[in-house]
């Protein structure tokens, strides 16, 4: 008898086809085993039972980063294979494999590095088909050297008998290499280099620990490191990074250490130390030698564990309790990746730089992850987890969403998969657009995608907006912004029947020409009716006012008929004057329902933030001092589809509670009254499942007292976790929105 089978999923660069050559031998069956962009191909010869036990295996026994989404099978006659062998990759026309993400380094190749004796002793690039570069170095598909950048180094007689034996963990490893034939590193300062392979990172060390600032090539773009105990060190790399407040970034040497200034449970644990290893949010010892530079202003630290063999390296010796490890750009820019770089944008930014010869082929940023309800929640989703698709459980046309401005992904579908983009950032710049662009043509290559649509925001000044709507040939699709951030968070869970869908966020815009951001819809794939939206206030100055919540709170204060509050005393009296006129005359002013707005008013009263310097910072802070055990809001009211504040400024402003208190108070509020608006609405809809999205759901005391409120009152909540609530999850929407549309 004899058995054909086509593997679809995550099956290439994950140790599947040595796996498979092992599972045939087990079973004594002949046949075959290929890489195609049909997927993995497989035709086994020999007796019925022993295939049974086969096909029984190849569904359960599949290894660790293998993900097999679709089997299929054909029973055909014997031809007489005699024994297995494993053939050359081929390429069909038109057909495409799922690309894998970088994996961390695997404990036998840990092992390997820390082992004496062993050829890879302290080799900076070792790894197997367990672990290593995928994503970043994959230049096409199939999945093979020739096709990666590792094509240029040729494999050396041990490291060629390593990649065509069916029974070393390396068979097959696109990125094998070893001190005698893989790249290298090198240190240099602006004068030239200093130092090569070993003596490089030993030097690398001990620059560190004195205080030096160093752009460190890692898999998907440049670092910039410094020591995190080092307030002096910190304060040069915000000075040169122009990050005045927003936190950075930390990687520790092991989980003991992390645990010495931040809390884990064990859930952190497993993310932390799992295959993906992203930056996770935890919370903060009151007392470490972490220093407070890394994060002012907040109870929390972004931390990850090492997971390239150089980054091992750089913890050998204990010197550090943890690094700075934040990526090698300045505001607003793409991460830097390739050595011609240092001399461009990095050489203002560092005083050091240890590179590499392992040319990256695509950049990506570290990921961002928060656990909460015992699960991963994805804020930023980059490396590890892109290009992992979205399974949508339905198949899609295939169309291009081009994601919203901030914080930007972009989305392609194609059969049943949404496959997301790393995170490209804020499209600000030529910089970051030309990253945009470049992703978008590796994307369409590595999937075989043809978009016959494109999906863009109502924005009209969005460059992803304007970018859709000047491609030729191909029909284009509108997607309302908050709309788009319910159906992301249908389509990750998986609904497809009508929701109520509860979107707040900054800016999002409206059907109305408005800017829309507290939100509440009824809706599907097909399209939505906004039932209520938080009372529009008008937004003096655009732009200006998110930089500078105290123009918010001024037009919320006199929209609640306040003239002021203490806390808008720090502001010079003409730069008021100037706002209080604006909004007089309604000159240079956009009514606004957004939620992130009200925040902002709300940080400013407190007089936490009356200025930011990064995106959130005031809502960010404000949340960081709520008060625990505070369970009572502030009044408010809804009337009309309008859910009015201005009883909640009025109670907030002549409350002599400690901010600690009012901040939890007015969470509370903003919690009570998405309770009360969906319930209103299940009144009349009858519907009991409730999308939570957009980026204010970042914000962990909100989306647990919401949710809390939600379940107690009967409803299904669904919430992010594969893509960002933010605007990171955007163009997922986008997609299955404009798939629907699509003619």
């Amino acid at each position: 008898m004899r058995r054909k089978f086509q593997i679809g999923g995550i099956v290439q660069g994950v140790g599947f086809r040595p796996w498979v050559y092992q599972l045939a031998q087990r079973h004594h069956l002949g046949g075959y085993i290929f890489n195609s962009t049909l997927g993995v191909m497989i035709e086994v010869e020999g007796p019925e039972q022993a295939l049974d036990g086969f096909e029984t295996a190849l569904r359960s026994e599949a290894p660790p980063l293998a993900e097999l989404d679709q089997i299929r099978v054909e029973h055909l006659e014997p031809v007489g294979y005699q024994k297995f062998t494993i053939r050359d990759s081929e390429d069909a026309a038109g057909q495409f494999v799922l690309v894998p993400p970088d994996i961390a380094t695997c404990p036998d190749c840990l092992a390997d590095l820390r082992d004496p004796a062993n050829r890879r002793y302290r080799y900076p690039f070792t790894n197997c088909t367990n672990c290593g570069p995928r994503y970043t170095i994959i230049q096409d598909i199939p999945y093979d050297r020739p096709h990666t950048t590792m094509a240029e180094f040729r494999l050396c007689p041990a490291c060629e008998r390593e990649y065509h034996d069916p029974g070393d963990r390396r068979f097959h490893a696109q990125p094998n290499a070893c001190p005698d034939c893989g790249p290298w590193v090198e240190l240099w300062d602006r004068e030239g280099m200093l130092a090569q392979r070993a003596e490089a990172i030993d030097r690398t060390r001990r620059l560190l620990k004195d205080g030096a600032i160093l752009a460190i090539k890692g898999l998907g773009g440049f670092h910039l490191a410094c020591d995190a105990a080092n307030d002096d060190a910190l304060r040069r790399l915000r000075q040169r990074k122009l990050r005045s407040g927003k936190p950075f970034a930390l990687m520790a040497a092991s989980l003991e250490k992390i645990a010495e200034f931040c809390e884990l449970g064990p859930e952190e644990r497993a993310t932390l130390s799992g295959t993906r290893r992203p930056i996770v949010l935890l919370a903060r010892r009151p007392v470490s030698r972490i220093s407070t530079e890394v994060a002012p202003g907040v109870p929390t630290l972004g931390v990850m564990l090492p997971y390239t063999p150089l980054h091992h390296l750089l913890f050998e010796g204990g010197d550090f309790d943890a690094l700075v490890m934040t990526s090698a750009n300045t505001a607003e820019e793409p991460i830097a990746y390739r050595n011609e770089e240092v001399a461009t944008r990095l050489d203002s930014l560092a005083d050091y730089f240890l590179l590499h010869n392992r040319a990256i082929h695509t950049r990506v940023d570290d990921s961002v992850v928060r656990i909460f309800e015992g699960r991963e929640r994805l804020l930023r989703r980059s490396r590890g987890y892109a290009p992992r698709p979205i399974e949508l459980g339905f198949p899609a046309q295939e169309v291009l969403a081009c994601g919203g401005e901030l914080k930007n992904t972009f989305c392609l579908t194609k059969q049943h998969y949404a496959i997301l983009s790393q995170h490209t950032g804020d499209l600000e710049n030529l910089e970051t657009l030309e990253f945009f662009e470049e992703t978008l043509a590796h994307m369409k290559r590595f999937f075989r995608v043809t978009p016959r649509a494109v999906a863009y925001d109502l924005h009209p000044q969005y460059i992803t907006t304007r970018l859709a709507l000047a491609m030729p040939g191909i029909e284009k699709i509108g997607v309302q912004h908050h709309h788009a951030h319910i159906a992301a968070c249908m389509a990750e869970n998986g609904l497809r029947e009508k929701v109520i869908g509860v979107a707040l966020d900054g800016t999002g815009y409206g059907t109305d020409g408005l800017i829309w951001g507290g939100e509440f819809l009824v809706c599907d794939y097909a399209g939505f009716e906004r039932r209520f939206h938080f009372r529009y206030v008008p937004l003096p100055g655009g732009d200006t006012a998110i930089r500078q919540p105290w123009r918010s709170a001024l037009s919320y204060l006199r929209d609640s008929g306040l003239a002021g509050a203490p806390s808008l005393e720090a502001v010079p009296d003409a730069q008021r004057r100037v706002v209080e006129d604006m909004l007089v005359g309604r000159v240079n002013t956009v009514d606004t329902s957004s939620c992130g707005r009200l925040f902002d008013a709300v940080s400013a009263i407190l007089g936490i933030r009356l200025e930011t310097t990064y995106e959130g910072q005031a809502a960010i802070e404000l949340e960081a001092v709520a008060a625990p055990g505070i369970t009572e809001p502030y009044p408010y009211s809804i009337d009309a589809g309008i859910i009015d504040y201005r009883e909640t400024i009025r109670a907030i402003a002549r409350d002599d509670s400690p901010r600690e208190v009012r901040s939890a108070r007015f969470h509370n509020t903003v919690s009570a009254a998405i309770a009360e608006a969906c319930r209103r609405m299940h009144q009349r809809d009858r519907l009991t499942d409730v999308c939570l999205s957009g980026g204010t759901f970042q914000n962990a005391y909100l989306l647990s007292r919401t949710a809390q409120l939600l379940r107690a009152a009967g409803f299904r909540v669904f919430m992010h976790s594969a893509v960002p609530p933010n605007d990171g999850g955007l163009s997922l929407g986008q997609a299955v929105i404009a798939s629907s549309r699509a003619s």
